[in-house]
């Protein structure tokens, strides 16, 4: 939920794009979020980038018209975007429902299987929209994939991640190392539950919408699989199953592998956030035995 604070040169900005687009009357700063984010008028959302992150701010820009309801649950509509000052900006729709962050623990188990399901039939959507004329989307898989393994071991060490996991990672993907296949598809990259909205309808809890595309890239899909076993189903069991369910695939035995795989490739992977966060009772070291836990079918 958004809340109310101080106005700082974010607010006056958004405070003038308001008034200048006629956007109603208003603004309430959402809490979280890495850059500025806005609730304006009776239902619009401005989003503030600084000039250092424009690539972000391009790629959303790109992405939110691409999708427009061609996803069986909503995302925002883009109403405008442009430059006011230091900052770069996106006007959107806003979405009803509540952050599925916070709502998750009034939410039963046999309904969080039902709202990750709902989440895979949407990755499948958005998978299955050609994305190769976007620009911004634009990324050397291969290359990519050959400078985030290279780059591994220093990365961790820079989140202090510490022995033995740190010496783990190296032989995991010496073994694990995704093969490329060629397929791409174009990846939210960031499937969270700070991302969701959820809502209740008629008794039962539904997906009210998915946010934040400003890390989209097209890649291959099962890099989008290991961020939402990280960030959305965090381990507890059944909840990837039924996440691929929805998404209509049935996994091999060794995805949970592969998945480990991408969470140590992606590129903002912190395995000792990671492991605060996650169960890892057991598995010292291991990270065979954590990707059976963390990544379970």
């Amino acid at each position: 939920m958004p809340t109310n604070v101080q106005e700082d040169d974010s607010a006056v900005a958004v405070d003038a794009i308001r008034r200048e687009l006629s956007l109603g009357t208003g603004i309430v700063r959402y809490s979280l979020g890495s850059v500025p984010v806005f609730a304006v008028g009776d239902g619009y959302v401005v989003k503030l980038f600084p000039q250092a992150q424009r690539s972000y701010f391009e790629i959303e820009r790109a992405v939110l018209p691409h999708i427009e309801n061609l996803l069986p649950i909503p995302t925002p509509g883009l109403i405008a975007a442009g430059e006011h000052g230091a900052w770069l900006y996106l006007v959107m729709t806003r979405l009803s429902g509540r952050c599925l962050a916070e709502a998750w623990p009034e939410i039963e188990t046999g309904e969080r299987a039902a709202l990750v399901r709902e989440v895979g039939e949407a990755l499948a959507a958005l998978h299955a929209i050609p994305a190769e004329e976007v620009a911004s989307l634009a990324i050397d898989w291969p290359e990519f994939m050959a400078a985030q393994r290279a780059s591994c071991r220093d990365r961790q060490l820079a989140t202090h991640l510490t022995s033995p996991w740190v010496d783990a990672a190296d032989g995991f993907l010496a073994r694990w190392m995704p093969e490329d296949d060629g397929s791409r598809v174009l990846l939210h990259t960031e499937v969270m539950r700070e991302h969701l909205l959820v809502d209740r309808r008629e008794g039962a809890w539904h997906i009210g919408g998915l946010l934040d595309f400003e890390d989209a890239l097209r890649g291959a899909r099962e890099y989008e699989w290991a961020c939402a076993g990280i960030f959305l189903t965090c381990g507890e069991p059944g909840l990837l199953g039924a996440l691929l369910d929805g998404y209509g695939v049935r996994p091999d035995d060794e995805l949970p592998m592969r998945c480990m795989a991408y969470a140590l490739l992606h590129r903002y992977s912190n395995l000792r956030w990671y492991l605060e966060r996650l169960p890892a009772r057991g598995t010292e070291g291991d990270l065979e035995s954590l990707a059976r836990l963390w990544f379970a079918l």
